[in-house]
């Protein structure tokens, strides 16, 4: 044992260092470099924060703030809290009619939206059929048309649409939103229905289960994680659509928020209430906050489920 460890002590050393050198100097050179990366990455993540986070929060303390304090002091905090910001901006805005026609129409969308997507992305991911690549991309170069192109072509085919009234209705404005939300669903939706395992779906087969039974009671609850992702980003995309409704929707008993928040501001000028107008703002937001900070983790899950599987 003595000869060894004499042994080891008299190895050569190459540049002044010995072999395991190069490498802790290596490992200490990596370590250096991640930890600057990581503080560069969570600096950049703290400016976007901010970002995002500060009109979010000035919104919120100006929603309690008087008409003129948020014109002369829009920085500042609120003095004193006027809560019948939110009691004019839900009567007398009208904002809590407003609120009901977006819940209207939005769960109306989505759920249509979530139905036709998943069945579409079902049958596109787990059928071969001929046309099926066709129908496929057909999906895909939807999402590649920008809306502001459709909106005039639309509004033709919404007035002179026969039979049944499409201009100004709800049906018409849930008709729009599926059509305009359906391309990115199905989509995802395939990409999903692909990463499930066949062998599920196989079995229910051999024990005599048809394939609408097989999607709705198998398959589509395997797919409860994509299913919520892509419910999520389609309420946020319809809940604060603005375009569509501002250009097919002219009723103003059928105004949804989005447009509803525009009207108040052009009609107000520099003479409103303002304070009423941060609360109908908040009142639009709310339900958007609250739906991500329920779901939040489901949406994780969806989005990394396809690679996990």
């Amino acid at each position: 044992m003595t000869t060894e460890t004499n042994a080891a002590e008299q190895r050569p050393v190459i540049g002044g260092q010995r072999p395991g050198g190069r490498k802790s100097a290596r490992t200490g050179r990596r370590s250096s470099e991640g930890g600057t990366l990581n503080v560069f990455s969570h600096g950049i993540l703290f400016v976007w924060a901010l970002m995002v986070g500060m009109p979010l929060l000035w919104v919120l303390w100006s929603s309690f703030k008087s008409s003129g304090d948020i014109l002369t002091t829009p920085w500042s905090l609120p003095g004193k809290l006027h809560f019948e910001n939110w009691v004019n901006a839900w009567d007398k805005a009208n904002i809590g009619k407003m609120f009901l026609n977006t819940l209207v129409v939005v769960g109306g969308s989505v759920a249509g939206t979530m139905v036709l997507g998943s069945m579409a992305g079902y049958v596109l991911a787990r059928f071969q059929f001929p046309g099926n690549r066709i129908i496929y991309y057909l999906f895909v170069a939807g999402m590649s048309f920008p809306v502001f192109m459709l909106v005039i072509p639309l509004f033709f085919v919404m007035r002179d649409f026969p039979g049944i009234p499409l201009l100004a209705t709800y049906q018409g404005l849930i008709a729009v939103y599926i059509a305009y939300s359906l391309p990115f669903t199905v989509f995802f939706m395939t990409s999903f229905f692909r990463t499930l395992p066949t062998s599920v779906a196989e079995a229910a087969m051999i024990d005599g289960a048809s394939h609408a039974r097989t999607f709705f009671q198998v398959m589509l609850p395997m797919a409860k994680p994509g299913l919520i992702s892509i419910g999520i980003f389609n309420f946020l995309g319809q809940w604060n659509q603005y375009l569509l409704p501002m250009v097919l929707n002219q009723d103003e008993d059928k105004y949804v928020l989005t447009q509803g928040l525009a009207n108040i501001a052009l009609q107000q000028g520099y003479e409103g209430d303002w304070g009423g107008l941060m609360a109908g703002m908040m009142i639009a937001m709310l339900p958007v906050l609250l739906v991500y900070f329920i779901f939040q983790r489901q949406v994780q899950a969806g989005l990394t489920a396809g690679a996990l599987k």
